[in-house]
C-alpha cells in the first residue's frame, strides 16, 4: 500500500530520491507530511478550501526548493517553515485578509482561575476569532515557536512591533476566552 510505505522508507532516502525526480517517492514523502503541514496552513486561514489551496502551493516550493535543504535541523522544522510563509504570504496577497488591525488600547485585568480551566480546544476555537493581525503574531509565536526577531522578518515589520501586537493579541485572546467562559 502507497500511503503506508513513507513510515518504512528513512527520510534521507526520500528526499534524495525526491530531489532526483522520482514521482513514487516525492508522492510519499507528501503523504508523511500533508497531514500535519495541513493543519499548520488551516492555522493562519479561515477556511479549509484556503487551507488546501496553501497546502498545495507550500509542497510546490518544497519540491520545488528541495535540494536547498541541508540536512540542518529537522526536515519537518524546514517543510512547516515553507508552509507557514506560504501561508502568510497568501494572507498578504489576499485583499480581503489584508486589513489593518485596529489596536484596543483599553484591556480590563481579568481573573486567571477561569482560564486555567480551558482546554487546548477552547483556546484553539478562541485564536480563530482573533483579528487576523493578531492570530498571525500569536500563533507564530505561541504555537509555532519563532521568537520576536524571527516573526518581524517573516511579517516585514520591526521587533518592537511584534512584541507589542503579541502583547495586544494575548490580552485581547484572554478577553475572549473570558467572555466564553
Amino acid at each position: 500500500m502507497l500511503s503506508e510505505q513513507h513510515k518504512t522508507i528513512p527520510l534521507p532516502h526520500l528526499i534524495s530520491e525526491s530531489i532526483l525526480g522520482n514521482i513514487k517517492m516525492q508522492e510519499l514523502l507528501y503523504q508523511k507530511f500533508a497531514v500535519p503541514m495541513y493543519y499548520v496552513c488551516l492555522r493562519y486561514l479561515k477556511n479549509t478550501a484556503d487551507a488546501e489551496d496553501v497546502l498545495q502551493e507550500g509542497f510546490i516550493k518544497v519540491f520545488k526548493n528541495l535540494a536547498s535543504y541541508k540536512n540542518e535541523g529537522s526536515f519537518e522544522g524546514w517543510v512547516r517553515t515553507t508552509m507557514t510563509r506560504t501561508a502568510l504570504s497568501h494572507l498578504r496577497d489576499n485583499k480581503k485578509h489584508n486589513h489593518r488591525v485596529e489596536l484596543d488600547d483599553s484591556i480590563e485585568e481579568q481573573e486567571s482561575n477561569i482560564l486555567n480551566k480551558l482546554t487546548e480546544k477552547d483556546i484553539m476555537g478562541s485564536v480563530t476569532k482573533l483579528p487576523p493581525g493578531f492570530k498571525k503574531i500569536f500563533i507564530l509565536y505561541v504555537i509555532e515557536g519563532y521568537n520576536h526577531r524571527e516573526i518581524a522578518e517573516i511579517l516585514g515589520c520591526s521587533e518592537g512591533t511584534c512584541k507589542s501586537q503579541f502583547y495586544r493579541s494575548r490580552n485581547r485572546l484572554q478577553k475572549i476566552l473570558l467572555q466564553s467562559a
